[in-house]
């Protein structure tokens, strides 16, 4: 027999979260950044749809101000052409489009040019459908039927040095130019500037990976939201021993995130460790006093995206606190994090972070497996990988180089034998994102030190 929790008084304060009101009367998430993280975290206020898109709009056009900017003058690249199809979205365009904007209409084309000595960076677009005031309209369709020959057109007069498009043999995030448009764009070209084509790969890296003031001012909070869901999901309001499955848990969140109208970027996961029983249990496995529950947990929230792992134990009859060896566990767990923060360097690759991080802890005692990535527009996001969780070593996603202003998923495990269960080895994992400044790493909401009690009776 399954229960799943859903009482109207659940159902009312989820309401209450999502009530209509006046347009500017509630404020986006922001509580200040910690490393310290709270035991029973309360919930933000969710923004309705109305100030969602004032929040998005308002960031959008001070990262289009600034960001842009700065990564074409980094990277000396003075045009970027951008290039979506509707239904066939590209990365990085699906990120610069108002609230409004939800998708890429027939074709969106967006143009950058910077022309030099200090002149604000055109913001342009060659599109039948408009966005907003963030992109001058540049395009007439009644007079140049053509579409790549406007492009065309616009580029010839203003006679760039380099041409940038996303074309990318490693990464998705820099691969959104397709070959047909590719070969339509280059056909209405003149032959001089085909040859002043590069990659846009690293543009778009640095557009998607870095962060802004506003941006991580609002971040915490959205990171709040989803550790305080989780803290529900890991209690008696959805859990019966002896009753409650793994599966009943995951379908909680989904049903939750609905009521609050958020969005998973994946469907939870939830597993449960047991002692004498090898492995992750999981999907309609019967919760029981003495399990170590596992979940990962992931919602966007003002286009920006959070991915979160923790652990809980459902203490038997008569228990107070885990067993010593399962709180040791997550020590252990947390004792690498420390070494991966630790090993963050500017400029360092994330395979050359992964080693350092790992000689750390294996020199430690720990038995370290660590698989971190970035997190921001997408959950697992633009810029370099730290480790795969079957891949340890270096490896080619590895290769670039980690920069400031960048918000990451310290996501890891540690394997320790735990004395209560028999000397069996129990995988501790964890994840909680956090911000690098260039010189150090914070956690954006906390991290899990302390395992999550759920009673039995």
């Amino acid at each position: 027999m399954r229960k799943f929790l859903c009482s109207s008084s659940i159902a009312l304060a989820l309401i209450a979260h999502t009530a209509p009101v006046a347009a500017g009367t509630i404020e986006p998430p922001i509580v200040p950044m910690t490393d310290t993280e709270l035991t029973h975290p309360e919930m933000p206020s969710i923004l309705p749809m109305r100030e969602r898109a004032q929040v998005i709009d308002r960031i959008l056009a001070e990262r289009l101000e600034t960001v842009v900017p700065q990564i074409m003058r980094e990277q000396g690249i003075d045009m970027w052409v951008l290039m979506a199809r509707e239904y066939f979205e590209e990365p990085v365009i699906a990120t610069m489009l108002d609230a409004e904007s939800m998708s890429a209409r027939r074709r969106t084309i967006l143009v950058f040019h910077d022309p030099g000595n200090g002149q604000p960076v055109e913001r342009l677009t060659v599109s039948r459908y408009g966005l907003g005031d963030l992109f001058a309209a540049s395009w007439e369709p009644a007079q140049q039927p053509d579409q790549w020959q406007a492009v065309a057109d616009l580029i010839a007069e203003r006679d760039p040095a380099k041409i940038a498009i996303n074309f990318s043999d490693l990464t998705a995030f820099g691969d959104g130019m397709t070959l047909s448009q590719y070969r339509l764009m280059t056909a209405a070209l003149p032959e001089p500037y085909r040859d002043r084509i590069v990659s846009g790969e690293t543009l778009a890296l640095r557009w998607l990976e870095s962060r802004t003031p506003a941006e991580l001012e609002i971040y915490p909070g959205i990171v709040r939201v989803a550790h305080s869901i989780i803290e529900r999901a890991f209690s008696r309001e959805v859990i019966t021993p002896g009753v409650t499955t793994a599966v009943d848990v995951q379908w909680w969140y989904r049903e939750t995130l609905a009521s609050l109208g958020l969005t998973p970027w994946f469907h939870p996961s939830v597993g449960i460790q047991r002692q004498g029983v090898e492995g992750m249990l999981r999907d309609d496995t019967v919760i029981e006093p003495g399990d170590l529950l596992w979940t990962d947990f992931g919602i966007t929230y003002l286009r920006l995206n959070t991915d979160t792992q923790h652990l809980a134990y459902v203490l038997k009859p008569g228990e107070t606190e885990a067993p010593a060896g399962l709180r040791a566990g997550l020590a252990a767990t947390n004792r690498v994090q420390d070494h991966l923060i630790a090993a963050f360097e500017t400029g360092l690759s994330g395979n050359e972070i992964l080693a350092r991080a790992r000689a750390a802890a294996i020199a430690e005692g720990l038995e370290p497996s660590i698989y971190s990535h970035p997190i921001g527009f997408h959950g697992h996001g633009a810029g370099s990988a730290v480790g795969f969780w079957d891949n340890q070593n270096a490896d080619p996603r590895g290769e670039y180089r980690v920069r400031a202003n960048t918000t990451w998923s310290i996501e890891l495990t540690s394997y320790k034998p735990v004395p209560e269960w028999g000397g069996q080895k129990v995988d501790f994992r964890s994840e909680e994102d956090a911000y690098f400044d260039g010189e150090t790493v914070r956690f954006l909401d906390g991290r899990q030190t302390e395992l999550t009690l759920i009673p039995s009776d």
